[in-house]
């Protein structure tokens, strides 16, 4: 089964370096220009799996949260660039602050766009973007299901 089709069943992860594992297989199916709404609360894997798609990607720096930047921005070397955005929406109030960030002037194609806390702007998400919800089961192990 492809990475795809087992986090529409839900994949279930024992560590946070299995979730990054599972993240950088994601990150090598992802079609071009894509934003990934990353539902979950607190602690529950969000910067861990955008640390894993760096991974895929190729990105060697240190991934942490934008929280208090908002946004962080970074591309992968080699011949094929790919450049991941890391937004934390949490501290936003309105989808019009979204677009003061000017996101559109940074995310060149092509291009992943991470939003922890996408409730917080979702009139702003665009139509074509994937919704991961990430939780923490009762036996503790972390869960990750794209809709």
């Amino acid at each position: 089964m492809n990475v795809l089709d087992r986090l529409r069943a839900g994949v279930a992860t024992a560590s946070a370096e299995e979730t990054r594992a599972l993240a950088a297989e994601l990150a090598a199916a992802l079609p071009p220009d894509i934003t990934l709404a990353l539902h979950g609360d607190l602690g529950v894997g969000k910067t861990t799996l955008v640390q894993g798609l760096a991974r895929g990607l190729g990105i060697a720096e240190p991934i942490t949260s934008p929280t208090f930047n908002l946004c962080r921005f970074y591309r992968s070397p080699g011949p094929e660039v790919r450049h991941l955005g890391h937004l934390d929406a949490y501290r936003l109030d309105s989808p019009a602050q979204v677009e003061a960030l000017l996101l559109d002037d940074f995310l060149q194609p092509p291009y992943c766009l991470a939003i922890e806390w996408p409730e917080k702007i979702s009139s702003w998400l665009p139509s074509g973007a994937w919704h991961l919800d990430l939780a923490i089961a009762a036996d503790q192990r972390h869960t990750v299901r794209l809709r």
